[in-house]
């Protein structure tokens, strides 16, 4: 019931957009020592990698605090290690670790592919096949950063067409 000279109140969705903030430099910093500690060629180094914040502040561009806050979260992940008294290592794995999370990431593709020949459509299973069309007349050496790109094209187009968010989102 209204109340005289009232409207009756109702609630409609907007049409809102969500807020498109930039990234923070906590993120940004994290995203890029990520991929810096992915790209380092730790296994042919005669000593352990030590990072150093003042440096890793200095050329990036931020405040050690971003710095710190990242490394925190790499180190959550596995990627550092902190030694009391010593600094921040980046971590190496030994080769039993490497062995089992190949293993693990085969098992979980094995799964993905699975699901994908449930939940993918004919023209997404098609455009598995034509991923590497262009590499049929010669071999993938003579190009291997473009068949490098293609490859893991198509081992995270089978994630996808997996459907499963479980396994989409951990292999980013």
């Amino acid at each position: 019931m209204s109340l005289p000279g009232r409207f009756p109140s109702r609630s409609i969705p907007l049409p809102l957009q969500p807020i498109n903030a930039p990234t923070s430099f906590r993120d940004q910093a994290y995203a890029l020592l990520k991929q810096a500690i992915a790209d380092a060629d730790i296994y042919n180094q005669p000593d352990e990698i030590r990072l150093d914040e003042r440096q890793l502040s200095d050329a990036l561009g931020v405040s050690r605090t971003p710095i710190r806050e990242a490394m925190t979260l790499l180190e959550q992940e596995g990627f550092l290690r902190t030694v009391p008294r010593r600094g921040i290592f980046i971590v190496r794995k030994r080769k039993r670790e490497i062995v089992e999370m190949i293993q693990m990431w085969a098992a979980l593709e094995s799964m993905a592919a699975r699901l994908a020949t449930l939940h993918a459509s004919d023209d997404e299973i098609a455009s598995l096949r034509h991923l590497f069309d262009e590499f049929q007349s010669s071999p993938p050496a003579e190009h291997i950063d473009v068949y490098s790109d293609a490859n893991i094209a198509f081992h995270q187009a089978i994630f996808f067409f997996s459907g499963s968010l479980s396994i989409i989102e951990n292999n980013r």
